[in-house]
This record gives C-alpha cells, structure tokens and sequence, in this order.
C-alpha cells in the first residue's frame, strides 16, 4: 500500500521540492499552503504523517500539532521550523509531534526520518493491539484508555508513555533511556520531565498513588513497570 504524506508549507519552493522528492521516493503527497487548510486536509484524508512547517498563514503549526492531538487524531508529525531554540523544540514535541527538524535541512535526512517515524508505527501497531493489567484496559489501535469501564483521558505523550513501559514489562529502566525512546534523542528535556508524566500516570492508573503497584520506582535508576 502507498503511504500519503501530507505536506503542510508556505514556501512555494520548499514545498514543491519536498512534494518532488517524496514522489520519487514513492510516497503519494497532499499539500497544503495554510495552517487551517492543512488541519482540514488531515482531518478529511488521514494521511499517514503530516510534514508541517511552523510559520504558518491563518493557523501556526503548533496550533495544528495541537487541535489534532487534542481530537485524538492519531497521525505521526515531523515539526519543520527555523526556529531552532531549545523552547520551541519542545513545545512541539511536548504538543505530540513525533520529530523536529530546523531550516534549513538536508531532504535526505528528513526523508530518513519519515521513513523511521512510519517504522515505529508500523511495529507498534503489529506488536500489540490490546493490554489490560489490574482494572485498566488498553487499545492501542483506539489509542484509548479505561479503568473499570470508564474511559480516561490521556495526553498523546502520556499514552505514548504508557505504551513504552507495557512493551517492557518488569524491565529496569533508567530515566535517559525512557526519554530518548519516548521523546527522542533530539529532545533536551531532564529527568525531571519523566518524573513529571510517571506522576500523572500514577495519579490516573495507580489504585493507591501513595503506594504504587505498577510504576514502580528503582531509586537512583529509573522504574520499571510491573502488570
């Protein structure tokens, strides 16, 4: 099957040369040159990833990035900008963007890491479809979440989160490795970022945040999930 990628930039020149490249690369390609017309276009077809510029008429990347995640529209986001700050990196991360990239860029770097962000879905999706452990159920196809029949909410990069530790069950992990297979390895966030979504994760899925059966912290490590 042919994956669509949905090109959302306002630079004529840029756009064109990305929509070539991913051709010749044998991707199918939308485009879009506005922050709104791009957010309808990914709402109406649901391409497979959406390669989004920053700078934006009518509506800011970001401001898409974020009207997507929040309506639960589960598609992957490489994040192009000349903002090259470490603040703006992570606000698009931390709004569900998959990767970030700063202009300019080499389109073979940037089509290699379309290539991956499709990899990691694809094994994700394959891997594991659903997931229960104490009373919380997991559909990973759904990206939902409920607790004793009640559906919870969960931000994109809590569930990714999630997701991460049910795949490593009963594994030690440290606090570097979570965030450099959660966030990536261009994310310049702190342990303390961990702490902070572990905590919300406990809070929504713990039975008791005072003694934590599932998130379990490994003191000078990291945590490791227990089922």
């Amino acid at each position: 099957m042919v994956e669509t990628i949905l090109v959302v930039e306002d630079d004529p020149a840029i756009s064109l040369g990305l929509q070539k490249n991913l051709r010749y690369e044998g991707f199918e390609v939308l485009s879009a040159t506005r922050g709104d017309e791009g957010l309808q276009t990914a709402l109406e077809k649901q391409p497979d990833l959406i390669v989004l510029d920053v700078m934006l008429p009518n509506l800011s990347g970001f401001e898409v990035c974020k009207t997507l995640k929040r309506n639960e529209v589960d598609i992957p986001i490489i994040i192009l900008s000349a903002k090259d700050q470490e603040i703006d990196k992570i606000m698009g991360l931390d709004l569900g963007a998959d990767d970030y990239l700063t202009k300019p860029f080499s389109v073979r770097e940037l089509i290699a890491r379309i290539n991956a962000v499709l990899r990691r879905k694809k094994r994700y999706e394959k891997e594991l479809e659903t997931f229960s452990f104490g009373d919380v159920e997991i559909d990973f196809t759904a990206r939902t979440i409920a607790r004793n029949g009640t559906t919870l909410e969960l931000s994109p990069r809590e569930f990714d989160l999630l997701a991460f530790f049910v795949r490593h069950p009963n594994e030690v992990i440290d606090r570097r490795q979570i965030l450099n297979k959660v966030w990536g390895y261009d994310y310049y966030g702190t342990a303390r970022t961990i702490d902070n979504f572990v905590t919300k994760l406990r809070q929504k899925l713990e039975p008791d945040v005072r003694k934590p059966a599932h998130f379990v912290t490994v003191r000078g490590v990291g945590y490791k999930f227990v089922p």
